[in-house]
């Protein structure tokens, strides 16, 4: 199996959302299908991986967010013979992706169209919903699935036994090339923290030796990278509890958020300017939004 990374040039920036391609030798697969807006993007990729609609035979997503599955309808009319597998909580708005559509429309607006495009079902009949540990034969290998909540509830990041690599979705947080630095993605409604600490620390005990995250890229520094996905989730998650209790307004505390978040980066060694990239593949006001809403349900909850 060879895996090829198809930049899908999401708002005309490359480098912020990823599909993979998984080239066997009579057969093909794809973890993630990105947003209907960059499926021109996806389906030039297959070409130039040599890959025909025909030879696609499997689509793995790890979560139904627009930005990871949101073209999947309009792949099953284009790849006739792909079988698409999902959690068993993403199931139903795979099949029916309208709940999922109205949610994204309160947050973005008129936006939609420019940023995802539109959503169209699954056939129910493509769909196969997976579980922690399944398997499934792909472009001539096999992946495994892992349940790794934290960013959703129905989050699964895919283990590719023989290489080691971990299609890790969001669960490994936001990573651009070059960069050092891990932005934690916590846009709401499904942000859990204490979920997401124990998925890291699973990740950690299946030792993958590569982590290859939707947003962007494969790297290789296992270990560091979750250290600082942990360490950091768990000081924002603090930062943010502090700015409730000292009365700050969501604005308030986006805009501290975002001076905290990139002082950090730009200790990391990027430009200032790569905040503006991090910001296409999660900005600090959904990233805020998100933390907030945990802190509130967790209050709620005592």
């Amino acid at each position: 199996m060879k895996i090829q990374t198809v930049d899908l040039n999401f708002l005309g920036r490359e480098q912020v959302i990823a599909a993979f391609l998984l080239v066997g030798d009579d057969s093909a697969a794809l973890v993630e299908t990105g947003p209907t807006s960059c499926l021109e993007h996806l389906e030039n990729g297959l070409k130039a991986g040599g890959v025909s609609p025909e030879d696609v035979r499997e689509v793995l997503l790890t979560h139904i967010h627009l930005d990871h599955a949101g073209a999947s309808g309009h792949l099953a009319g284009i790849l006739p013979n792909a079988t698409f597998y999902v959690h068993e909580l993403g199931y139903p708005h795979l099949a029916d992706p309208s709940k999922l559509v109205r949610s994204a429309t309160r947050i973005y607006g008129d936006r939609m169209e420019e940023l995802w495009g539109d959503a169209r079902p699954v056939p129910e009949d493509r769909i196969v919903v997976l579980g922690d540990g399944e398997e499934v034969e792909a472009a001539g290998g096999r992946l495994v699935a892992h349940d790794t909540p934290g960013h959703a509830y129905h989050h699964l990041a895919y283990l590719e036994p023989d290489s080691g690599a971990l299609f890790a979705g969001d669960v490994a947080g936001i990573r651009l090339p070059g960069q050092s630095y891990v932005r934690p993605p916590t846009p709401p409604p499904e942000i859990d923290v204490e979920a997401w600490m124990r998925s890291i620390e699973k990740i950690r005990t299946l030792g993958p030796r590569t982590l290859l995250p939707t947003h962007f890229g494969s790297y290789d520094d296992v270990g560091r990278h979750l250290s600082e996905l942990e360490q950091r989730l768990q000081d924002w998650l603090l930062f943010v509890e502090e700015q409730v209790d000292e009365g700050a307004s969501q604005e308030e505390i986006s805009e501290e958020l975002r001076t905290r978040g990139d002082t950090e980066m730009l200790a990391a060694g990027a430009e200032p300017e790569e905040s503006e990239h991090y910001d296409l593949a999660g900005n600090y006001e959904m990233l805020t939004a998100g933390i907030l809403r945990y802190v509130e349900k967790r209050r709620k909850e005592g």
